[in-house]
């Protein structure tokens, strides 16, 4: 019989504390053993089976109640509640540029660095192609019994991309019987509609179990248009067309700035006459604030009892995504060649009367800018089919029983495969064809006729994939007794291949497009690892952990590192806790082999040679990147006091420093800098004199950094009052400092690194009693300043309601309300769409959800 402190199933409870109410009910047992027969487990964070729970490490746990009570749709969305969670992952409000991928960022670190494992094993890095991070769409949350958030580097104990920490998400399994559930909502406004049909189905065998699960969910778009919140659009890239000709005065002269340079504006022909273009397009009427969505899944996983000493097991999830972006008709931009003399020739324009009294004028390599919105042709459409199997299977038994030693050997096989496609695309050299060939058609400003629309318009196809493979090895047990206890180990193995590609479109290859160039990529590599851990209990209050892991990598070498991790017990209340480790980030596929690729990104041009606010860049990769090398800092407490029953406390400070950092700078700082005369800024970031941008590059490096801490703060409390079972629960975060690569985002929020708010915070209470519970959460993003603009954005506070009900033990049904107080998103100067960061706010507005399960 194991004893266990009151302390002790404190601990337990603050690891396993919930964002919600109905997860603290499912974890209320563990508060009240004062004493059980407790088998080993695998704890996250650690490869030792352990007897309870209680480690160095802060961990969050999120369980299925708790999922199912907030309403969450996505395990993204479960995530980026967190107040752990900042900077702006992928989801669904990403409109522009995301391929339909969802993925985590813990402290705003970047999603490559934080490590997604799936029931403790990595899951295959997944999206269009090339990936870096996994795609949290692959995994359904019906599948889900608990998300567990590593909140401290484990590259001791996981390898590479576990520098931010670890998301381990744990499926359901040993089901017995038949569940099939229903969940759905909308918004208050008609749109936005989601749903999510699920059935689970698994019997015991008589030496083990299997379980199997199937899941369909799909959630609807909705319009920024349709949300009276957004404001217009203001694109000079109209549906008529128009040429950036010279600003000129009442006298019709050319308007100079204080450099002496002559201001351009873009011009559309009216009535015989080239005039300023007065207004420009709103976008917004035909771009996704919400994206489509659609999932097919299966998965399965199983046991069987070969003898008492050799246990199979093994699990396999298959994922098919379509997913869909639409934006604003394309903008051509093109330069078109004027003909010498202005003679009329088949591969060049000519300049008549109306166009040079007008103000346009070649350039001084005899080149103007022609810029149009193509309507005409149609909406951009973006669509991705992907199709994502991940299997894995372990064989594990007893070196010897007696002792408890035991043995565990697994393979896990990861494939992702994506088409996608980008409908209503435009061929630029066929367009500058057209144009030369009938002039007078493209710049009069009417539509375009069928024939024109034919000869210009093409659909993007492209293809990719990733593929992972692990063998891995791992023994574990107690080598010893100490006075105070057995010291617990675990050594292992493990061997890793990742492989990438990426093919664009060949029109998009060729650089014909008037999208961005992009080139393809393909590679892999191969990474061969042996680690050990150690937990030795040097007296009967102080334990200490110790990691030391070794990593040796095809491409650019090895890496060592270590962690070293101290609990002590120091009265029954109080419980304190550090750790110190070292950690690292190896270059992805993408990093190392990625074609360069262009990126119309949101910037300011401080030369104003640029009338858009979106700007192409060059983004490249390089075959030679180092590994990233990091430390991690955490210390804090576990604080349950005898005197207030069902009280728990923890408070954890933490820092994360990352050298040698795999980063694109800072483009916006660089702009900066090179007109303020850096010439290192306008070298590396290939500006050209006078501010020319035509080849602007944003390289990635291992010159960048990282140095970011904070403080969390989590109180749990359970008490009795009023007939009711309440559970309340408060998760703070205060972010001390995030600063990278010399710029301070320590309170700050923009459209390119997200929010970096100082203080975040999640509450909620629930009350319950028989068959009933209801429950209140709040989270609130603290005030930020605008990145580029400096201008000061309020906090804000999002209110949610929900209730569950069991109507039998076989039938429960519940309902909520997210955004109970329809708030609306904070306008942000320097945002990336729809006038905000949809990846900071919610942007949908006031929710309803419900859903009703059935256990046979």
């Amino acid at each position: 019989m194991l004893k266990r402190s009151k302390l002790s199933n404190s601990v337990n409870v603050a690891l396993l504390a919930s964002v919600s109410a109905a997860s603290a009910v499912s974890v209320s047992a563990y508060a009240a053993e004062e004493s059980a027969n407790v088998e080993r487990i695998a704890v996250t964070g650690s490869r030792i089976q352990r007897q309870d729970m209680e480690t160095a490490s802060p961990v969050t746990t999120i369980d299925a109640s708790a999922i199912k009570a907030e309403g969450y749709n996505s395990v993204d969305e479960i995530l980026q509640s967190q107040p752990a969670m900042a900077g702006m992952a992928a989801g669904a409000t990403t409109n522009n540029g995301s391929d339909g991928v969802a993925q985590v960022d813990l402290r705003g670190m970047g999603s490559n660095r934080t490590l997604v494992l799936l029931n403790g094993r990595r899951m295959v890095n997944s999206g269009s192609g090339a990936d870096s991070a996994v795609d949290l769409n692959t995994i359904p949350v019906a599948m889900i019994a608990r998300v567990e958030i590593l909140k401290d580097g484990a590259s001791a104990v996981y390898g590479s991309d576990a520098i931010a920490g670890v998301v381990n998400i744990i499926t359901k399994k040993d089901f017995e019987g038949f569940q099939f559930d229903i969940n759905g909502g909308a918004t208050d406004k008609g749109d936005g509609e989601n749903l999510e049909l699920s059935a689970l189905y698994g019997f015991d065998t008589g030496k083990g179990n299997v379980t199997f699960g199937l899941a369909y969910s799909e959630r609807k778009g909705v319009m920024q248009g349709d949300r009276d919140w957004v404001a217009k659009g203001d694109s000079s890239f109209t549906p008529q067309g128009g040429i950036v000709g010279n600003k000129l005065d009442s006298n019709g002269n050319p308007v100079f700035d204080d450099k002496g340079n002559i201001v351009t504006e873009v011009k559309n022909y009216d009535n015989g006459d080239w005039v300023t273009q007065e207004q420009g397009y709103d976008f917004t009427q035909d771009s996704w604030l919400q994206t489509p969505n659609k999932r097919y899944s299966f998965f399965a996983n199983g046991n069987h009892e070969f003898s008492n000493d050799m246990i199979l097991s093994g699990d396999i999830l298959y994922t098919k995504r379509k997913s869909s972006q639409m934006m604003a008709a394309q903008p051509a931009n093109l330069d078109l060649e004027v003909c010498e003399g202005n003679i009329k020739q088949d591969d060049c324009i000519t300049l008549d009367d109306a166009m040079i009294s007008g103000g346009i004028v070649a350039d001084d390599k005899g080149f103007i800018n022609y810029r149009k919105r193509m309507n005409d042709v149609g909406n951009r459409v973006y669509e991705q089919e992907t199709d994502t199997l991940r299997v894995s299977a372990g064989l594990a038994g007893y070196l010897d029983i007696n002792t408890g030693m035991d043995w565990d050997v697994s393979y896990t096989y990861g494939s992702n495969k994506a088409d996608t496609w980008v409908h209503n695309s435009i061929h630029e050299g066929n367009m500058i064809k057209s144009i030369n060939a009938n002039q007078d058609a493209w710049f009069s400003g009417d539509p375009m006729s069928q024939e024109m629309i034919d000869a210009v318009s093409y659909t993007e196809q492209t293809d990719g994939g990733n593929d992972q493979h692990v063998i891995a090895g791992v023994i574990s047990g107690e080598a010893f007794d100490l006075d105070a206890g057995a010291v617990a180990f675990a050594i292992g193995a493990e061997y890793r291949h990742e492989s990438g590609y990426y093919n664009p479109d060949p029109v998009i290859i060729a650089g014909e497009g008037t999208a961005a160039q992009q080139y393809p990529t393909d590679g892999s590599f191969d990474v061969f690892s042996v680690y050990q851990e150690v937990s030795v209990p040097f007296t009967e209050k102080l334990t200490g952990e110790f990691a030391l892991r070794y990593d040796d990598y095809s491409t650019f070498g090895s890496a060592a590192t270590w962690k070293v991790g101290l609990t002590y017990e120091a009265t029954d209340d109080l419980m304190l806790r550090t750790v110190a480790a070292t950690g690292f980030r190896a270059p992805s596929v993408s990093e190392l082999f990625g074609g360069n690729s262009g990126s119309f990104d949101f910037l300011d041009d401080p030369w104003g040679n640029e009338l858009d606010d979106q700007i192409l860049v060059n983004y490249t990769s390089d075959e030679n990147l180092d590994a990233e090398s990091s430390e991690s800092y955490t210390a804090g407490l576990v604080y349950s006091p005898s005197y207030v029953d069902g009280l728990s406390i923890t408070l954890d400070w933490w820092r994360f420093k990352i050298d040698n950092a795999i980063a694109r700078l800072d483009v916006q700082a660089g702009l900066n800098s090179c007109f303020a005369n850096d010439i290192s800024a306008c070298e590396t970031f290939n500006i050209g004199a006078d501010g020319n941008l035509d080849h602007l590059t944003n390289p990635l490096t291992n010159v960048g950094y990282q140095d970011t801490s904070g403080i969390d703060f989590n109180l749990a409390y359970s008490f009795e009052a009023l007939g009711l079972d309440w559970k309340i629960n408060n998760d703070l975060t205060h972010l001390i400092k995030f600063e990278q690569d010399g710029q301070n985002y320590t309170g700050t929020i923009g459209g390119m690194f997200g929010g970096y708010a100082e203080y975040k915070n999640n509450f909620n209470i629930s009350a319950r009693q028989g068959d009933w519970s209801v429950m209140y959460s709040n989270r609130y993003i603290g005030e930020m300043n605008d990145i580029n603009k400096g201008d000061p954005i309020d906090s804000i506070l999002y209110h949610n309601v929900s209730a569950t009900y069991f109507f039998s033990d076989a039938v429960s049904a519940n309902i909520g309300v997210k955004n109970l107080t329809d708030e609306e998103p904070l306008m942000i100067p320097s945002e990336n769409d729809a006038g905000t960061v949809p990846e900071v706010y919610d942007t949908i507005g006031r929710q309803i959800y419900a859903g009703v399960s059935f256990k046979f």
